[in-house]
């Protein structure tokens, strides 16, 4: 357990020269990076005012992610516990901030691109990623992630995609993140997951349940704001679910909804009062933005500015029974069991890489490949249960019986002549 000075970083990293998209919607992460399009006169997605933004010729920030008035107010008194379970998550070299909450005694929840950034982009640095708690007149406390003294962070992390895509099909409902703590920060402070299916969200929100409690760079002094009550649709003016639905890879575990957001709120949970006290409903990701263009003869020949609809999250039915797994796997932490796994998966076919016992992109892929070829669910994980099963397939595979061989007599052989052949006689 440590404690990090204030303050906090004071700006959020900035991407540059994205494509802006030709017609359909886009995904635009917010905390981790704010993108902005360097070929046209305003950005495509930009964040809330930042004293370093704007200064480097990339134009005036506009705030997206507001829908309306801006109803962010500081966290309520009677509110004030859930300032123990949510905190930041940040990396201080890429000055990279997000939300995130207590899942379990020594795990966290956020969202995936926090870590992993996007399609394409290169994912943060894991062993200087920290999660920090800062309670209302209570002792700050920090963690980074489990595995870290030891270069193995990377097998301490499940997430739904660690390539994101932001564009049609939009992978929103993968955008998920849970990550076990090297040290249990977050004892008596973890937040139930509510079993309510994400279609009954629209209800929750028609009866003004549902809320959101998250960091956002330019609300206060790093404090904690309160939105609610969030309202929860499938279908915006403009635009109808049925066509909003084909622009996401997995619509069903995708929540639109219009909880006030700003820069450092990826990562936050949306909430319900439940029986036992507040149960997150899923986890915010992004705005979704719909782009129009003219085209002539195939060319666009006009682009029309990028019009939000309504801030994206993941709903806990996406990610509740990884977390279920995670909180019971026994993660392999020594360098040979890596390179024995390696192995393994490298003789089902599945592993293409070189045994150096390392856990990285390519192992997170086998494992998840091996795990759909058995019907499972893909969690990535590099855990002992899984080497187990993979020895007893390897042992089974060495021991087969051999097919017995069959003697035949001779049988003579013929010679057939296309070009000579002859019908039989009639």
């Amino acid at each position: 357990m440590s404690e990090t000075p204030r303050p906090f970083p004071s700006s959020i990293a900035v991407r540059r020269g994205l494509p802006r998209p030709a017609a359909g919607g886009v995904l635009a992460a917010l905390g981790v990076a704010l993108w902005a399009a360097a070929a046209v006169p305003a950005p495509l997605v930009s964040g809330p005012a930042d004293p370093d933004f704007g200064q480097d010729g990339t134009g005036p920030v506009q705030q997206v992610a507001v829908f309306g008035t801006d109803d962010r107010a500081p966290l309520p008194g009677e509110r004030a516990l859930l300032g123990r379970s949510i905190g930041l998550l940040y990396e201080g070299k890429t000055h990279s901030v997000c939300t995130a909450f207590c899942v379990g005694d020594d795990m966290i929840a956020s969202a995936g691109h926090c870590l992993f950034r996007t399609e394409g982009e290169r994912p943060l640095r894991l062993k200087g990623v920290e999660f920090r708690l800062e309670p209302r007149g209570e002792r700050a406390m920090s963690a980074r992630i489990a595995g870290s003294e030891h270069n193995g962070e990377a097998q301490h992390v499940a997430a739904g995609s660690l390539t994101l895509r932001v564009r049609p099909p939009i992978d929103a409902a993968q955008d998920w993140a849970l990550i076990r703590l090297a040290t249990p920060i977050c004892k008596g402070r973890a937040l139930p997951i509510s079993r309510a299916p994400a279609d009954a969200l629209t209800v929750l929100s028609a009866a003004k349940r549902i809320y959101q409690v998250s960091y956002h760079r330019d609300f206060g002094t790093w404090e904690l704001a309160y939105g609610a009550p969030c309202t929860v649709r499938r279908s915006f003016a403009g635009a109808d679910w049925t066509a909003i639905s084909k622009d996401f890879a997995d619509a069903g575990h995708v929540v639109l909804h219009t909880c006030d957001t700003g820069g450092a709120s990826s990562g936050s949970p949306l909430l319900i009062d439940g029986a036992e006290g507040p149960e997150v409903v899923g986890i915010n990701v992004g705005t979704y933005l719909q782009s129009k263009v003219l085209t002539q003869h195939g060319e666009v020949v006009h682009r029309y500015k990028s019009e939000a609809v309504a801030n994206t999250a993941v709903s806990a039915g996406a990610f509740r029974p990884t977390l279920e797994v995670l909180a019971h796997a026994d993660i392999l932490a020594r360098r040979a069991d890596i390179v024995a796994l390696q192995h393994l998966l490298a003789a089902e076919g599945f592993y293409g890489g070189t045994a150096d016992g390392i856990y990285g992109p390519l192992l997170n892929a086998a494992v998840r490949a091996f795990e759909r070829s058995e019907g499972r669910r893909e969690t990535g994980l590099a855990t002992g249960v899984l080497l187990k099963r993979l020895a007893q397939r390897d042992a089974a595979r060495r021991v087969a019986p051999k097919p017995p061989a069959i003697e035949t007599g001779s049988v003579g052989s013929h010679t057939l002549s296309r070009d000579k052949a002859k019908l039989p006689q009639q």
